[in-house]
């Protein structure tokens, strides 16, 4: 654990996530440079108040008068990004407090991230004499598509429900770069940086409360103050899910860790202990951190651990089946009046169990055929895990069709199906149906439904 960290309320994140006016310190008007893309990204998300883009050497950026400093803007500020040098960070964050601005978002590097602990602590000093919230240094940014606040790259516009935040700039915009690909959305995204004022224990506490937030999804590799986290999570824990991946669990790893950021690492196992007295899951990849949390953001966590495998593809069926068996999962055989009953509604070549085998020349429509008998003669179903292996038109219609009459979740897998699979895997994402690339994936990602 790290030295005593400050705790923000609520209000105080909620002036900067809900910023009514924003100034980009460093704003360029060269493409290349950061000052350039993260002002065009706050444009073009669509951000409705007023920007201010902090040039002293143009009079205009991207179409946008340009002023010399902050103090010249001459109206009120309620957040800044600040891409300069970091040598000049502490001056403009005392600036910044001098003129009333709540929040920073310090993109700048070279701080204590390569031993500049001193300039870190004037920054720092400077930002509480000022009662300037920092989010960085040494950060991508945060986007919170509520307010079409992006201060950060990739631009990331679809919202949903996954709140991702992260010591890694590079994590976090991968994820969320897949949830944008995805239509899955997320609700905001933090890049954590050296977390010299905000972190990861505010930034849970207010997803915890964001109205927009079903689950959060948390990329460590140390926690800044551990009474604080502990006290933030076991509240946060009993409303909504919050999955961890922490790096540097291994030695090696928590050296790297400790170079990238200057995080104090711990050992994994006292970490992974604290995760579940709190009630925290903890995830063991990028990819499982991902596909859980986007489970989590459609499906609400319910008691149970039987799982319904329905296929087109018998190899896929049984890699799906050995990786639910592993994870303790209940793959059950169907009772003899549920296999009569798919018996009665599907061709004669269909391979009825469980999984249930539809064959290559299934139909969508033969999935919903399968569930809707199922749900009828098999009660304790509790997910329905569907493998589209082919090129299967109308997978999404369907599987809507399928939602609206069974009140159990319904998760896919699409794979081998070309360019159709192309189409309804972004089509089914969107229409809150969670599709995975493969058996594998869309097992675990089962798990994370399912307390049972």
């Amino acid at each position: 654990m790290e030295e005593t960290a400050r705790k923000y309320e609520l209000r105080d994140l909620d002036r900067i996530f809900n910023a009514s006016s924003v100034a980009i310190v460093g704003a360029s008007t060269n493409p290349e440079k950061l000052g350039y893309e993260i002002l065009n990204n706050l444009i073009n998300m669509g951000y409705e108040g007023p920007i201010y883009p902090i040039n002293p050497k143009a009079d205009e950026v991207l179409g946008l008068k340009a002023y010399p400093s902050l103090s010249d803007v001459g109206k009120p500020i309620d957040v800044i990004a600040v891409i300069v040098p970091g040598k000049f960070a502490p001056g403009v964050i005392e600036e910044a407090g001098r003129l009333g601005v709540k929040g920073a978002v310090v993109i700048s590097g070279g701080f204590r991230e390569i031993g500049n602990d001193d300039l870190e602590a004037a920054m720092v000093s400077a930002a509480r004499a000022g009662g300037v919230g920092i989010i960085g240094p040494n950060c991508q940014g945060i986007n919170y598509p509520a307010n079409k606040l992006c201060i950060s790259w990739p631009l990331i516009k679809c919202q949903g429900g996954l709140a991702l935040i992260s010591q890694s700039g590079t994590i976090a915009a991968a994820l969320g770069d897949r949830a944008e690909k995805e239509d899955i959305g997320i609700s905001g995204l933090v890049a954590l940086g050296n977390r010299c004022d905000i972190d990861e224990s505010d930034l849970i506490n207010f997803f915890g409360a964001d109205p927009s937030t079903e689950v959060i999804a948390v990329y460590i590799e140390g926690v800044k103050d551990g009474d604080k986290f502990m006290d933030v999570g076991r509240r946060v824990a009993k409303d909504k899910p919050v999955l961890v991946l922490k790096g540097g669990r291994t030695e090696r790893g928590r050296q790297a860790a400790e170079s990238h950021t200057k995080s104090i690492a711990g050992r994994g196992e006292i970490f992974d202990a604290a995760l579940r007295k709190i009630g925290f899951e903890k995830v063991e990849s990028i990819d499982e951190l991902y596909d859980c949390s986007k489970v989590l953001a459609v499906e609400k966590k319910r008691p149970g651990r039987r799982v319904q495998v329905i296929t087109s593809s018998g190899g896929s069926g049984i890699v799906a089946v050995d990786v639910l068996e592993e994870l303790g999962l209940d793959v059950a055989p169907l009772s003899d009046s549920g296999r009569a009953r798919l018996k009665e509604v599907l061709p004669s070549h269909c391979v009825v169990g469980n999984p249930l085998d539809l064959t290559g020349d299934t139909p969508a429509e033969r999935y919903t055929e399968a569930v809707l008998a199922l749900a009828e003669e098999e009660p304790g179903i509790d997910l329905y895990l569907l493998i589209f292996g082919d090129p299967i038109p109308r997978a999404m219609e369907n599987c809507l069709e399928m939602k609206e009459a069974v009140d159990k979740p319904i998760i896919a897998c699409y794979i081998g199906g070309g360019e159709v699979e192309e189409v309804e895997f972004k089509k089914m994402n969107g229409a809150r149906i969670p599709t995975f690339p493969t058996p594998e994936r869309v097992a675990r990602a089962a798990r994370s439904v399912l307390t049972g």
